[in-house]
């Protein structure tokens, strides 16, 4: 179990380790000591090269930052990340070489921030892990029946079931879980994985090539002041670095940008997906059945639906997607799915049982015509921080893995093989491996999403969708566009009548406060508010009077409010509530003015998710 990082990774001080040393690797001038349940770190003296290096915290006196080499370097410790690490580790032991393999993750332990639906194909586990089911897998139960359900206010219609959705020898799993697993069998075989370490900057060569990455300082005050624990930040160098961050990555919008890794006018879209994991009654428990719906609580001119997916020991998954293109600045995702979960189809489901965690994130919806460049000087983009999710399947975690076991044959081939590694490696190759599989599973799929932007909304799409994954299968000569991005999509609030969202029942529905608490999330007060805001005033100045502040609608953490200013009778101030923050990265996609900065927190902040 992955506790705390190192605390020469400037996170969080190191626990005494109580457990019997099961291995030590030396990385410059420190050891890494695993045990079976935690990292300890003890400095030796060898010599290690130091850099002293622009923070964003500007105020805090500069001091040099070590830095520790690897081969590669993976930020993020999700599906993408891991299979990665994973496939370099099993290419190397299987070639008897040698190969230093590193992976930060922001979370506090490896899955405490992954969240999906999750219904899973197994075709990527088991090229890593043949026998995954004889090694403890977490993937437990098999998906047996698909049902497709248009909602109503009151009704529950069926509806044809498209070939796209069936999980015919799919597992329902919590992927919070799975994660956990690969993050052990990554670490058995060798791999530095190390929670609670938040990647905060790139370091780039003087020829422009990505060089590495640096995490974050910490014991830092709220006013960018050195506490008594501040401890600066350390440089991790690779001759590869695969960003593995997920949707809309910190780091990964500010690399795509620099580098020009995506077309003029080419851009990303979004969901935002909320899910519950309920333990219900028994006899309303149909393991292996899932649920997907269309319709009620959402409008005809926005893009969503809901899941419902029965996994084992009586538990139930299930959530509502809101496409971030809403154009309505009333709307909450928060309290649609709330209204969702009032439809007597859901009700009917969940009464007599009780929530046992929530949670929140984005998606990347955009498809093939919002794939980025995936490979620059020094790295690549694997998984959902590119973009590979198959809206039509409702699946990503396929594509993420996959993505990540082809970047690690490529750059196995280019360190190992070729002997490359003394400028910068550029894995060109990588992206033909995708362009051969993922890329031709995501081409037949293209004009699903973008159909729904026709004035017929979801009737269009639906319409359109049937017809090409039924029978077109993508074999046609156009690909639609996606309009806008989705904070351009968002309409003034004079155009918009407010939403009357009923109030919560505290059996079903709840408030936003009381599901936030079922995240665990935690930040420590003071350090600085990693939410940032470029200009202070754009939010009283312009989204209040002419989007009515969406702010406190979009987040579905309770973040953002608009509250009286005491100073100034009359009028209101922008208050951030940033110890809230679950990390969904909502504010930074759908923000009009685009004038929030998502950025780490100080390692091992946000959420704490549980089988999710």
């Amino acid at each position: 179990m992955y506790r705390a990082a190192p605390s020469v990774f400037g996170q969080r001080a190191i626990r005494t380790v109580l457990s019997k040393p099961t291995s030590v690797r030396s990385r410059g001038k420190y050891v890494f000591v695993a045990t079976n349940s935690q990292y300890a770190v003890q400095r030796v003296p060898q010599s290690v090269r130091t850099f002293s290096t622009t923070r964003i915290t500007q105020d805090v006196a500069s001091e040099p930052r070590d830095v520790m080499e690897y081969d590669v370097v993976i930020v993020g410790g999700g599906p993408a990340g891991l299979a990665a690490s994973i496939r370099l580790k099993q290419q190397a032991a299987k070639d008897d070489k040698e190969l230093n393999v590193v992976v930060v993750e922001k979370g506090g332990e490896i899955g405490a921030h992954t969240l999906s639906g999750a219904c899973i194909e197994v075709g990527p586990l088991e090229e890593l892990f043949p026998d995954w089911k004889a090694q403890g897998a977490p993937l437990n139960q098999p998906a047996l029946h698909d049902q497709m359900k248009y909602l109503t206010k009151n009704h529950a219609l069926p509806m044809p079931h498209p070939p796209q959705m069936s999980n015919k020898g799919n597992y329902i799993v919590s992927l919070s879980n799975v994660v956990k697993w690969l993050g052990e069998k990554a670490e058995e075989l060798g791999v530095d994985v190390f929670p609670g370490t938040a990647a905060s900057e790139i370091i780039y060569a003087d020829d422009g090539s990505v060089r590495g990455i640096a995490t974050n300082d910490a014991g830092v005050s709220k006013e960018f002041k050195q506490k008594a624990s501040y401890t600066p930040g350390i440089e991790l160098h690779g001759k590869v670095t695969l960003f593995a961050e997920g949707c809309h990555g910190s780091l990964t919008k500010g690399l795509i940008s620099k580098l020009k890794l995506r077309n003029e006018g080419q851009f990303q879209t979004y969901g935002l997906g909320i899910k519950e994991v309920w333990e219900v009654d028994p006899k309303k428990h149909s393991p292996g059945d899932i649920v997907h719906t269309m319709g009620y609580p959402l409008d005809y001119k926005t893009y969503g639906g809901g899941f419902i997916y029965h996994m084992e020991d009586n538990k139930v998954s299930l959530g509502l997607v809101v496409g971030l293109d809403y154009q309505n600045p009333y709307l909450s995702p928060y309290k649609e799915f709330q209204r969702f979960k009032a439809h007597p189809f859901v009700t009917n489901l969940l009464k007599g049982g009780r929530v046992l965690s929530y949670g929140a994130r984005a998606l990347t919806e955009g498809g093939v015509q919002s794939l980025p460049k995936l490979f620059f000087p020094g790295g690549a983009l694997i998984g959902d921080t590119a973009g590979f999710v198959n809206v039509p399947k409702i699946k990503g975690t396929h594509n993420a893995m996959k993505s990540g076991i082809l970047a690690a044959d490529s750059a196995y081939k280019a360190i190992v093989l070729d002997g490359l590694g003394e400028s910068a490696i550029v894995l060109s190759d990588y992206e033909e491996a995708v362009n051969n599989t993922i890329r031709k599973e995501l081409y037949e799929v293209r004009n699903v999403r973008p159909s729904f932007h026709t004035p017929l909304g979801i009737w269009g799409g639906m319409m359109w969708s049937g017809l090409d994954t039924m029978f077109l299968k993508g074999r046609v000569p156009f690909t639609f566009q996606h309009p806008h991005p989705d904070h351009a999509m968002m309409q003034p609030a004079a155009m918009h009548k407010p939403i009357d969202y009923p109030k919560p029942d505290n059996e079903i529905t709840f408030d936003i406060l009381t599901s936030v608490s079922r995240t665990g999330t935690n930040h420590a007060e003071d350090q600085p508010v990693h939410l940032r805001l470029k200009d202070q005033t754009v939010e009283i100045r312009e989204n209040l009077p002419v989007y009515a502040g969406p702010e406190q609608r979009f987040c579905p953490a309770g973040v953002y409010e608009y509250v009286d200013d005491e100073a100034n009778p009359g009028k209101k101030r922008f208050q951030i509530n940033s110890q809230n923050c679950i990390h969904c990265k909502t504010c930074d996609i759908k923000d009009p003015a685009q004038n929030i900065d998502w950025t780490v927190p100080e390692g091992g902040g946000g959420p704490q998710y549980v089988d999710t």
